[in-house]
């Protein structure tokens, strides 16, 4: 047993004597697993690697199974995920519905609030505290600069959308600092956002990266759309009186005083800069007889990038690998139920309804005409957004092919003359394929979607738009509205029309008539693009647009005994019957609280400065 013991003792001296010595080669090592902090600021390619970091906590996830839009009156999600009760108004500092992570949000929403964008800011001050004693090429240094400058601002341009004037955290906080800051007025946080994408101007370059990463013409496009919300009702002391009436700190909301006229100038001017730049064009501006404008719509949103797009977010099969719901595979998401997908972010008929005829002339249920079929002579846009009861889609799988061998949508039920239904199609919520994914609309998206992939087997890897020309055309129309410049006004909104296939709008038209039909033109053109959003709080018309939405019904009538869909040669059971009507269960409300998001309690705990938003 002492011997034992004894040689126990000599074998760990030896182990110790042998740390002792070689302690710099174990404790020196680099971590497996990731970069040593000098190894990042040593290398500009892991520098980029950290900036690309901030694009996506940033930009987020548009593609996501929930859609902005979802929260909009464009679209409704298949399910409730808490989304209804947002879209009620029914949010407040300890719940956000169904934005919350706690209510199954998607990555989509779970980066758009305060803890995950102030988490982006910190990474944005840890670059600037470190990127000047980094050696490198010179050119490479400033093109970063440039990029972390505009993603400062875009960062801060997301949280002021959503909450007005936040702190400006410029300093990268230790342990030892104080944390407790105050928010800045609305005011100082544009101008600050406004001197950051000056700065990034200076040093990025004028060639379109391919890549993703910004230029020049993306950090004057980001300008332009913060001067044109900037201007806007929701932050106009004139406008805004119903949101800020009894609020003690309305200049953190807003401005308080100052030229509205200037401000409309300044989003004006920013605007045509970029116009200016004579870098970007409209996709097939200019349509010839004969073209499909459609195809044209259609190759635009499933191109890998076009004369048209400022920047883009690109996208792999592997972006957001995740549970069932946070995974990425955006053609899966919103394609119709028969087809094995999930039919999300439907359309909602209240868009629909939105699209005009080839005509110029709005659609109307009132006529007779247009109700007897609504999907026929409707302009070009329409075709390329919405999927629709009878138009011709992509292949069916196999098990659905065998019911459907003529692979057109199938929105609609087969009735008896007593009223009952006895077929409902393959692309409802009563047909024989995953009903639960079934439209609550009666409709499907389009835009965006890959109709070559099956995206049970293949994810799609179409880049989201975040600035495309058209936008910025449509930013300069609508500062010269503001400003009482109709026909300049009218000379832009028809570049878009006109691309689109549409007439031109009547030089008659002028005043509120003409910000009705550039708010009209506006929601169609940029209908998914995460703009609408945001239009209807910067343009206070939430009343408007959280109420009552409404879907289609489509309805045969035969005295057949059916047992399929349609009639052995792909015609239908007689002629349709389409009506409008409620969405069951998504009657929409609205609080004026609403045109921003409450700071969350958990935040307001931690730092006892901030003040909270009106109505919460």
């Amino acid at each position: 047993m002492k011997k034992t013991f004894n040689i126990l003792v000599i074998l760990s001296i030896i182990v110790m004597l042998t740390s002792c010595e070689d302690k710099d080669k174990f404790l020196n090592k680099e971590p497996l697993g990731e970069y040593s902090e000098i190894a990042v600021w040593s290398d500009p390619i892991l520098i980029q690697t950290f900036v690309n970091s901030m694009y996506r906590d940033v930009m987020g996830f548009p593609f996501a199974v929930i859609r902005l839009s979802d929260f909009s009156d464009e679209s409704i999600l298949s399910w409730d995920w808490g989304v209804r009760n947002f879209n009620k108004c029914l949010i407040n500092p300890d719940d956000l519905a169904g934005w919350d992570p706690g209510w199954d949000a998607s990555p989509q929403q779970a980066h758009l609030r305060w803890g995950p964008l102030y988490g982006n800011v910190r990474r944005t001050n840890i670059f600037f505290s470190k990127i000047n004693s980094v050696q490198a090429n010179q050119a490479s240094i400033d093109n970063l600069k440039g990029q972390v400058y505009f993603l400062r601002a875009f960062t801060y341009f997301k949280l002021t959308a959503l909450f007005g004037g936040v702190p400006i955290i410029t300093k990268v906080y230790t342990l030892n600092d104080e944390y407790e800051v105050p928010r800045n007025t609305y005011e100082e946080c544009v101008n600050f956002m406004v001197g950051q994408l000056d700065s990034a101007v200076m040093y990025l370059g004028d060639s379109y990266p391919t890549d993703g990463h910004v230029s020049k013409g993306a950090a004057m496009a980001l300008k332009a759309r913060l001067l044109l919300y900037a201007a806007s009702d929701l932050h106009n002391p004139a406008k805004n009186s119903a949101l800020v009436s009894g609020y003690t700190n309305p200049a953190l909301i807003g401005y308080t005083g100052g030229d509205a006229s200037a401000r409309w100038t300044a989003a004006k001017n920013a605007a045509k800069a970029v116009i200016d730049l004579n870098k970007y064009q409209l996709y097939k501006a200019n349509p010839q007889a004969g073209d499909s404008v459609a195809q044209h719509f259609v190759e635009l949103f499933t191109s890998k990038g076009s004369s048209e797009d400022i920047l883009l977010q690109f996208f792999t099969p592997k972006t957001v690998e995740g549970s069932w719901n946070n995974g990425y595979n955006p053609g899966y998401y919103v394609q119709p139920n028969g087809y094995h997908c999930w039919g999300a972010s439907a359309p909602l008929g209240d868009l629909a309804d939105e699209f005009e005829m080839k005509d110029g002339s709005m659609f109307d249920w009132n006529n007779p005409v247009h109700k007897a079929n609504p999907y026929i002579n409707r302009e070009a846009r329409f075709y390329a957004t919405v999927l629709y009861e009878g138009v011709e889609w992509r292949t069916r799988p196999q098990d659905a092919l065998a019911i459907d061998p003529y692979s057109r949508i199938q929105t609609g039920r087969v009735y008896d003359l007593s009223g009952n239904m006895i077929k409902a199609g393959l692309d409802t919520r009563q047909g024989p394929i995953e009903d639960w994914n079934g439209s609550l609309s009666g409709y499907y998206l389009r835009k965006y979607v890959d109709p070559t992939l099956d995206p049970q087997y293949v994810k799609q890897n179409i880049p989201f738009k975040h600035f495309r020309y058209g936008e910025i055309l449509l930013n300069y129309a609508e500062a010269c509205i503001e400003l009482g410049q109709d026909a300049e006004a009218r000379t832009y909104i028809n570049m878009i029309r006109k691309r689109a296939g549409q007439p031109d709008l009547s030089a008659s038209l002028t005043g509120d008539a003409l910000r009705h039909a550039y708010r009209h033109e506006r929601r169609i053109e940029l209908a998914y693009e995460d703009q609408r959003f945001w239009d209807i709080r910067r343009w206070m018309i939430g009343p408007e647009a959280y109420r009552q939405t409404s879907s289609v019904d489509i309805r045969y009538v035969t005295s057949v005994a059916v047992t399929s869909y349609r009639q052995p040669d792909g015609s239908t059971w007689g002629d349709p019957t389409y009506s409008k009507i409620n969405t069951p269960g998504d009657a929409r409300a609205w609080i004026d609280k609403c045109y921003f998001f409450p700071i969350m309690r958990s935040e307001m705990n931690k730092n006892t400065k901030l003040i909270q938003n009106p109505g919460y």
